[in-house]
């Protein structure tokens, strides 16, 4: 095993500025250094790696492939050695430094960001990058703290805290409604217009999901003249335009609902909910900032509240 040398962690914030950057003069400017001593510190790092770690041009320089792994590794690593130092001075007490958070875009605007104020007024020393994609990102690859999620990940390298139940039902408006009628079975939704999402991870449309009379699940396929891909917020602003009939959930159209501006069908057909889950990698120092973003998701979500982690 080669032998670690401590002066590598000045390298490494180093190669750590420059990425951030993209510029050698920009993270020498910001060290104190000059961008040659910065360039030749780089230039030893890989021959030390036997890797290009970025790729210049006479303008920028990017990062490469193996570039971008080293950054999100170095990132964590020093964020360690960091909660470390907080930790014997005793300023684990109070939470700081950059928390990534990766969250789906309907999750992300209906629930998250609504009570994000309470969490930043709590938590004054701490920075949030949130990321709203539909994506599933790999949290431990792409170097986020923790992520937001329907279900419970399969992934062995995270742990994951379920959050809630979230209930869906099936909605249209008014003015809809009263120019194509109530459906009262699902053989009727063969002459509605119906908005669909499809999944951007598979390309497949999601399935509305259902109790069937008998109590029985389930996961109801069909077809229809109307898909939205990429964000299924898209379904929900056509059905409130008054374009059909779509699936989403309580939380989202309580509002709506509350205003007369939206009606649920179908109920018969309803009871049926998705779990979330706020998820980190299990091998990841557990720092005192993800402690608090969790523990704050238990305290303000519907799901009953479990102890705080240790």
């Amino acid at each position: 095993m080669r032998a670690f040398d401590s002066t590598q962690v000045g390298t490494i914030e180093l190669f750590c500025k420059a990425a951030e950057f993209q510029s050698f003069s920009t993270a020498a400017e910001t060290l104190g250094l000059t961008p040659a001593s910065v360039s030749r510190s780089i230039k030893r790092l890989e021959e030390r790696l036997g890797v290009r770690l970025f790729s210049r041009t006479t303008r920028l320089v990017r990062l490469t492939r193996e570039g971008e792994l080293y950054w999100n590794e170095c990132k964590q690593a020093l964020e360690q050695i960091a909660e470390a130092e907080r930790i014997i001075t005793g300023q684990q007490k109070v939470p700081s430094g950059l928390l990534r958070i990766s969250v789906g875009t309907l999750y992300a605007n209906y629930r998250l960001l609504p009570i994000l104020k309470k969490f930043t007024s709590a938590y004054p020393q701490i920075e949030l990058e949130i990321s709203l994609s539909n994506r599933v990102a790999d949290i431990v690859e792409e170097g986020y703290d923790l992520a937001i999620r329907i279900g419970t990940p399969q992934d062995t390298r995270l742990i994951a805290h379920k959050l809630e139940d979230a209930t869906v039902g099936i909605f249209a408006t008014p003015e809809y409604l009263q120019e194509h009628g109530m459906p009262e079975h699902l053989n009727d939704l063969s002459n509605h217009d119906c908005l669909q999402f499809v999944l951007p991870s598979t390309g497949r449309i999601m399935p509305w999901i259902l109790n069937m009379p008998n109590g029985e699940p389930m996961d109801y396929q069909f077809n229809s003249r109307f898909r939205i891909h990429e964000d299924a917020f898209g379904c929900i602003s056509w059905g409130l335009a008054g374009g059909g009939l779509f699936q989403t959930y309580h939380f989202i159209a309580e509002p709506a609902l509350a205003r007369g501006e939206l009606v649920e069908v179908l109920k018969s057909y309803g009871g049926r909910s998705r779990q979330f889950s706020v998820t980190y990698p299990q091998n990841r120092h557990l720092s005192a900032r993800v402690r608090a973003f969790v523990d704050f998701l238990k305290t303000q979500l519907c799901y009953p509240s479990s102890p705080s982690l240790q």
